[in-house]
């Protein structure tokens, strides 16, 4: 990425929205291009400024985070706009929703500020990452889940065994070297199956691999059997 990153911060706490856009500002790489204490706000501000990422706060007065969060990510005009949500609540209700309207991460307001801007690099980068209570959080809702089993199904239909074997190890939160370890293959090799499965499974991006994998119970069915492999 040629300059810095530029972010848009949406909280509706004053003190916390400012104190997020100075700890950006304070980063040579990133630059804070707006703050909004509203969802109408932000989605205005994202139109105008064209952010890399935007950080998101769920509950907001108006318009929530959800909603700004999928008018952001359904504008084409806006498709290179990332969003991070940033919650308190690592049992919102609305984890779920907020990938499924295209975030890329979900973070809790308690991470260090290091880890915080380490994760708007990655989001930037066009990776995505969740908060591991997150994931545990997901892990429990998506087995609860078969409404879309069907669907899934179909396009799992088109996954070779060893590309199931690196949608499983995503979804439990493995990076792309623990994988290529755990299966003995290359990193390269790893990143390909990843490509694949994305296009297979007409996703964007790593959070909706997990969404996959645990909505349709896939992680679920082959949780105790890790040490396996499928050919492919």
């Amino acid at each position: 990425m040629s300059g810095p990153i530029r972010v848009a911060v949406a909280d509706d706490q004053p003190l916390l929205r400012a104190t997020l856009a100075m700890l950006v500002g304070s980063t040579e790489d990133m630059v804070t291009v707006g703050e909004a204490g509203t969802g109408d706000q932000v989605v205005t501000i994202a139109a105008r400024h064209r952010p890399d990422v935007v950080l998101m706060d769920v509950r907001m007065p108006g318009m929530d985070g959800l909603e700004a969060t999928r008018r952001i990510r359904a504008a084409p005009e806006l498709a290179t706009v990332r969003v991070i949500i940033l919650t308190t609540f690592d049992l919102d209700e609305y984890v779920y929703e907020a990938l499924r309207a295209g975030a890329g991460g979900f973070l809790l307001k308690d991470i260090p500020p290091a880890d915080l801007l380490a994760a708007i690099r990655v989001i930037a980068a066009g990776e995505a990452l969740l908060a591991p209570t997150v994931t545990r959080r997901l892990i429990a809702e998506f087995t609860r889940r078969a409404e879309t089993q069907a669907i899934i199904d179909r396009e799992l239909s088109q996954v070779t065994g060893r590309e199931r074997e690196v949608l499983v190890l995503v979804a439990r939160g493995l990076t792309n070297p623990e994988i290529a370890a755990h299966l003995g293959v290359g990193i390269s090799t790893v990143k390909t199956h990843i490509r694949s499965l994305l296009a297979k499974l007409s996703v964007h991006d790593r959070a909706h691999l997990v969404i996959v994998a645990y909505e349709t119970g896939l992680v679920a069915a082959t949780r105790s059997g890790r040490g396996g492999r499928s050919p492919g």
